[in-house]
Order: structure tokens, then sequence, then C-alpha cells
């Protein structure tokens, strides 16, 4: 039975299918920004069936069978793997209209071959013949990165990771480059005092320093900064609720720390205070090493208390917050900029009406000779579907320069998810093709077009990050 997924799948008109498959599709990858575990690049992971691979840490998927009416024990419990794949399969064709729905039959024909839609009747199929070929060489880890022709990796990796599987990897001569990404959130965590303070002590083991004070705090942080570099890391990110550009003194930052510290809980005042401080030395330090940032905002994480509970963060219950981002996005912006130390800086919202509020604050902080230094980020999280893309792309065209955006990312923890890279050309290719048809854009321009398409799709990445 033959796919779906057709050499022309979404490209719905001439231009489109002429800009994808004689400029978007020969382009290799940077994912600059993902979730891959650099243990199993390091050890070349053998994956032991499809549900390991494609299930394990999928919180995509997990909300998707929930709301399918799933069993936990299917999803993140004691089912055998196999029992789990049968209920995503059940699941799947529930999915359609929801960008899973296309991602799974993406990466099925385009990591493994397979045509035939996953359903009840087919799932023993497709199990038995995926996992088959996993068990081989050329489906272990670093062969699943090379087969989707991905040039560069970068994980999400703490300050206080030892980046031991990252020092193994560098030795290794892999031809998919993997390198760390500064994620730094844990160190403003000050409402959780418990667990800042232990993690607080985790990161001055890891600085080779006891961390006492403010200042021996950003002292450590310096110093893993620079081991960071010397690891060839090149961005940061960071997860946030919203901005934090609060007034503050340095007098008053070492005082809420130290109270901290000392085991008191700071007030909601002296916490914005103290976040505010600390994304302002983190942000100096990328303009120092010249790295690019990243802030992805308007999320609420772990909302379901009991699930929080039972499982723990990162298993698929967060959600669109929303937030006023414009007054502290520019105060923060403006502050490094006044002082001439606003390194190159990507603004993400989880909240699709942000995508003018960040395109525009993005515009207003951009300058030479970095095209592109501030832009607004690629559609994310809830976004990454086609309505997603379409207005992050519109809202970036009307408001900025489409042609110096740095495109896609997967922020995934599976090594199957590279086709959502495809997912995102094919819906730039088509978005443009419809313009040139209808006569917004001009068919003589094909070229330049093409070159635009190639540079949103590799060339850009490549550029802005240095790779």
């Amino acid at each position: 039975m033959e796919s779906f997924i057709t050499n022309d799948f979404m490209l719905t008109n001439e231009p489109a299918r002429e800009l994808y498959h004689e400029s978007a599709e020969q382009m290799p990858i940077i994912d600059y920004h993902c979730h891959l575990d650099p243990k199993q690049i390091a050890e070349n992971h053998t994956f032991r069936n499809l549900s390991e691979v494609w299930l394990g840490g999928d919180h995509y998927k997990w909300r998707a069978m929930r709301g399918n009416g799933v069993p936990e024990e299917f999803i993140t419990g004691s089912r055998s793997d196999y029992e789990k794949f049968e209920k995503w399969a059940e699941t799947v064709p529930y999915t359609m209209r929801n960008p899973l729905y296309h991602w799974t039959h993406l990466e099925l024909k385009r990591i493994f071959g397979i045509d035939t839609l996953l359903k009840p009747e087919t799932a023993r199929e497709i199990y038995d013949e995926c996992t088959a070929l996993l068990q081989t060489e050329e489906f272990r880890a670093t062969e699943l990165m090379e087969r989707c022709h991905v040039e560069v990796v970068c994980t999400t990796d703490d300050p206080a990771d030892s980046l031991r599987y990252h020092q193994q990897i560098q030795t290794q001569g892999l031809k998919t480059k993997v390198y760390p990404a500064w994620r730094p959130d844990k160190v403003m965590a000050l409402e959780h005092p418990e667990a800042f303070r232990t993690y607080i002590r985790q990161l001055g083991e890891a600085a080779g320093m006891e961390i006492r004070t403010y200042d021996e705090l950003l002292e450590a942080l310096h110093r893993r900064h620079d081991f960071f570099a010397s690891m060839g890391c090149r961005l940061s990110d960071h997860g946030l609720d919203n901005f934090y550009a609060d007034d503050y003194t340095e007098a008053e930052v070492r005082a809420i720390f130290r109270k901290v510290m000392e085991g008191k809980d700071a007030d909601e005042e002296e916490i914005r205070k103290y976040k505010s401080a600390i994304l302002f030395e983190l942000a100096i330090m990328d303009w120092e090493k010249g790295w690019a940032q990243q802030y992805h905002i308007s999320v609420i994480r772990n909302n379901n208390t009991r699930m929080f509970r039972a499982l723990g963060v990162d298993t698929g219950f967060d959600a669109i917050l929303e937030v006023n981002c414009a007054a502290a996005g520019h105060k923060f912006l403006d502050r490094l900029d006044r002082i001439g130390k606003l390194t190159k800086t990507i603004l993400y919202s989880l909240h699709p009406k942000d995508n003018e509020v960040l395109a525009t604050m993005a515009y207003t902080f951009n300058e030479a000779p970095v095209p592109g230094k501030i832009q607004l980020g690629a559609a994310w999280w809830f976004l990454d579907q086609e309505d997603g893309m379409r207005k992050q792309l519109n809202a970036l065209s009307a408001m900025g320069l489409l042609s110096r955006f740095i495109g896609m990312l997967t922020d995934s923890r599976s090594f199957l998810s590279y086709p959502r890279h495809e997912y995102f050309r094919r819906i730039l290719c088509n978005l443009i093709g419809e313009d040139i048809e209808a006569g917004k854009l001009p068919r003589s321009e094909m070229d330049f077009l093409k070159q635009m398409v190639a540079d949103i799709s590799y060339y850009n990445a490549k550029r802005y990050f240095a790779f």
C-alpha cells in the first residue's frame, strides 16, 4: 500500500515543488536545539526495539495517548514495550490533523523505508520490521543521525554537568558534530529554595570550589562557562515563563542569595530581583564568548500536581502561558545594549500572540555586522505544526527579514525526529510558492528564492553559529 507521504507531500503548487526539490531537499540539517542524550551518542546506542527509540521520553505522544483514553500503565507504566506500542498504534489514526500523524509517517518512510500506515492492523508488522532494523549497525544512534544528513547537533546541558560524554564524543571522529549548549535554568530557580541549595552545592563541586556568596556563584558560573566553551559550546538556552528585568542593586542581590543559602525563603520581589540579576550576568558571559543566546518564554510547566508527584518533570503536563513580555523583554535587551554587551539573540514564545511582539522586539536591537543578529525563533513545541509555522513565518516576514531566518530545530529527545526539518522545509516552500502563484513574488527571481530557501534551511544557521 502506497503511503500518502508522496514525493510532493504538502507541496500544492509548481513553484513550491521547484523550490523544495531543487533547493531545500538537498540541504544538510543543523539541529541547534535538541534534547538528545549525549550518553546514547557517545556509546552509539543500539535501541532494543521501536518503542524505546520512538516512545521513550516523547511527551508529545504521551499527551496524545492520554487524550485517547489510554491508561498510564501503557504510557509510562509497567506494561511491556510492545503493549505500549500497540496502544500508540491504536492512537495514531485518532491523531489525524495533529502533526503527530504526519511526523509518524514521515519517520517511518524516511528512516525505515516503510510506506504502510500505522494502525492496529499493521502494528505487529511495523514493530517487528523496525525492531529488526534497529538491531543492525546501520540503525544505531549515530548512524541514525548520519542517515538523516545531520551535520551538527547541540544538546541541552546543565552548567554542573561534567560533559563526560561530550568529551568521549570528541575522540570518536563522528560525521555529525555534537556540541553542548548551556542551559542554566536551575541557577535561576530561587522559588524552590531547598532544591536550589542542593543545586548550588553541585555547581560548586563541578567548578572545584565552595559557593557561599553571590560573588562566588558568579565565579563558579564563569568557570563552567569557560569549560563549556572549551568543549565547543556556541550557544546558551533559557527556559523562562517571561523575561526578568527588575531594578536591583548588587547589595540587594548579595543579601537575597545569602538569605536563601542560610535556609530562609525569598519573597516574590526578592526572587524577581535575583532572577533579573543572574539573567543579566549570564547574558554578559555569552557576549564575552560571542555565543548566541536563546530565550524560550510563555510556558507553564508541570501543571498536573497529581501526575507531577507520580512521574516528575517533562512528562507531558505543560501548557501555554499568557504573559506580557513586551515591557520586560525590551528592558532586558536594552539594559545589555546600553553597555554594548548584547550578543546574538533568538526569541521564542510558546504563545502565538507573541510572534509579532518578539519580531518587533528583535528588530529594535538589530545592527551590523551580523545579519539577523536578534531574531524571532522558530515555531516551538506546541507551535511546530503547519498552522504555527505559517503564523511564525508570516509574522517574521511582515515585521522583519524572512531571508535572514536561521530556520528549524527539533527540540526533541528522539533520534527519529529529524524529518521535522523536512516538514518545515515543505511548509516554507509551499508558503513561498503560494505567493509566486498569486503574483505576490516574481517568478523571474526564482534563483534568488532558491538561495533564500537554502539559506533558511541550512546556510543562515551555519553562518550565525559559526559552525
